[in-house]
């Protein structure tokens, strides 16, 4: 049976106009069922409702409460820094390379925590151009409503991350991979296949046999929302293959792709997050240099870590 996450069934928008379009809370429970899941149907279940569907304020507030939670958990897990690790020297070798206006896109941004913890640090160059893309309008409201209290330099945009006018150099996502099938990934990388795109850099979690079990401890010691709980133990099962992933990140072609997994901090124990990341065979050079011994981190697409030819 197929796994599903709650938060993907109880919000629906227009994908072009972004209007909310009712959900049937009857559907919602049914389909879940249907997947064998009666823990999700019963927490579906206890959701308010107006009428026949789900009462579009509870599902908004319940939306910002668990994604608030979920920055928490990417505060702990330093998840700004593990991708400053590698944006910065992709930064580094585009610029040298003269890739310019330089833009970095986070793709499903949520409440835009990466963004705006670059935007807060300024780590990555004043000259770097921060926009956070998610289709959920309540997350993008609330996202540019802490910017704008914070006062950082990043903007929100609710769409398609790939439809913008302006080109990303870098696209990045947090946790993003895991909700397409398998089949559909190679589709998701080829959208990032772009005249003036340089890189991209994609977490998710790696899909090692205990992920499901350390999500499980993970989120119910760190996350109070039983939607949050159950949703983090359904990510770690969905998560795909470094096969998978590398397969798909490099059937577009146009880009050199590796895991990034630096020796010594995997933990087979927990439900880790690890980066497929993928940059123009042109700045591939200059990356590994940059990178200096960290660039051991690197995966190819054959399974050979860098340096050591296994």
């Amino acid at each position: 049976m197929s796994v599903l996450e709650i938060s993907d069934l109880i919000g629906a928008w227009d994908p072009i106009t972004g209007e909310r379009l009712p959900v049937v809370k009857d559907e919602v429970v049914a389909r879940l069922r249907e997947a064998g899941d009666r823990r999700a149907a019963r927490i579906v279940e206890r959701m308010p409702a107006s009428g026949r569907f789900l009462a579009p304020g509870a599902v908004d507030r319940l939306f910002i409460r668990v994604h608030t939670e979920l920055q928490r958990l990417g505060e702990e897990l330093h998840m700004a820094e593990r991708f400053a690790e590698l944006l910065a020297p992709v930064l580094a070798a585009a610029r040298a390379a003269g890739f310019g206006p330089l833009r970095i896109v986070d793709v499903g941004c949520g409440l835009g925590y990466v963004m705006r913890a670059f935007a807060a640090s300024a780590e990555l160059g004043a000259d770097v151009e921060l926009t956070g893309v998610d289709l959920n309008p309540v997350l993008i409201a609330e996202a540019t409503r802490l910017a704008e209290a914070e006062r950082l330099n990043c903007r929100f945009v609710r769409g398609d991350a790939f439809a913008l006018t302006e080109p990303a150099t870098v696209y990045i996502s947090g946790g993003v991979l895991h909700h397409f099938p398998a089949a559909e990934l190679a589709g998701f990388f080829q959208a990032q296949d772009r005249p003036g795109t340089a890189a991209f850099v994609h977490y998710d979690i790696a899909a090692t046999r205990l992920a499901p079990v350390g999500a499980w401890v993970f989120h119910r010691a760190r996350m109070r929302e039983p939607l949050g709980r159950h949703d983090g133990v359904a990510s770690a099962r969905r998560a795909h293959g470094d096969s998978v992933l590398l397969d798909a990140a490099s059937r577009p072609g146009g880009m050199e792709v590796f895991l990034f997994a630096p020796i010594g901090h995997a933990n087979p124990f927990c439900a880790s997050m690890r980066p497929v990341l993928g940059v123009r065979p042109e700045l591939a050079g200059t990356l590994r240099k940059v990178l200096g011994r960290r660039a051991r981190g690197l995966i190819s697409v054959d399974g050979v870590r860098e340096g050591t030819g296994r």
